[in-house]
């Protein structure tokens, strides 16, 4: 009961805040314009569609490319040593680079080339920067999974017989990937976002590049914040997900220590 009249409170105090505020009526017409809802949100949705498709594709790929580079940096073989210098400068390059900087470079830069037998598709180099740049991160995150690994998993599959690439396959990279489901949960998140950038290189026109269209014809901002509100709706499902998911790997681990 003290939760609940507590947010109640806060949400009026909010409220009132806002709709007192002395440029309150112009903001309303400039940011929640009802006729703009009306009239752009149905053209803004089948943008969204765009950036649902690139994101089903990028979602896979960035999880393939991470967990081959995060298994080619904690080899431990001497023959390997490229491979893990490789992986190294890989994530030094896409995590430093802000992704806007990508999506320049990719999606208007390598289209300039004119290469033949290469599309210059903006959409299909967009998406190829977002899965450049968020592999990067992701990489770390399974990096981080194979090492917390206790290398007694690895003497004990050894010990069965099993191989070094059989090992990995079936007794780290499980474990791995199980310990960083939560943080990938949460760069999914990310991603669900991020996605909306793929619009300012001229890709299809995506919820954001619709918005900023509807926005330059009637300069009403409430088509951002219709797209804004958009890519909301997905996030919100998937981080009430990772959320859960914590809560739960959290209690099963408690759990085991207890027993």
């Amino acid at each position: 009961m003290v939760a609940t009249g507590s947010t109640i409170v806060v949400a009026v105090a909010l409220w009132f805040g806002i709709t007192h505020a002395p440029g309150w009526h112009d903001a309303r017409a400039t940011f929640f314009s009802g006729g703009s809802f009306r009239h752009d949100a149905p053209d803004i949705a089948k943008g969204l569609l765009i950036d649902l498709e690139i994101l089903a594709i990028a979602s896979p790929c960035v999880v393939v490319l991470a967990l081959i580079i995060a298994t080619m940096r904690t080899s431990v073989s001497p023959v390997l040593a490229p491979f893990r210098i490789g992986g190294a400068l890989y994530v030094d390059l896409f995590r430093g680079c802000p992704m806007i900087l990508l999506l320049i470079l990719f999606g208007v830069g390598i289209p300039s080339l004119r290469l033949h037998g290469v599309t210059n598709s903006a959409e299909v180099w967009g998406t190829a920067a977002i899965v450049l740049s968020y592999s990067g991160f992701v990489t770390e995150d399974f990096r981080a999974g194979i090492l917390s690994v206790h290398p007694s998993q690895r003497a004990a599959a050894r010990s069965l017989g099993l191989n070094s690439a059989q090992t990995l396959r079936l007794v780290v990279l499980p474990q791995a990937i199980r310990n960083v489901v939560p943080v990938l949960l949460n760069e999914f998140v990310s991603l669900q976002r991020d996605v909306g950038l793929v619009g300012i290189v001229g890709a299809a026109v995506d919820a954001v590049q619709q918005a900023t269209i509807d926005n330059e014809s009637t300069f009403n901002f409430t088509p951002y914040v219709i797209a804004a509100l958009l890519f909301m709706v997905l996030a919100i499902p998937s981080g009430r997900l990772a959320d859960r998911y914590t809560i739960r790997a959290f209690q099963r681990q408690q759990a085991g220590g207890a027993v």
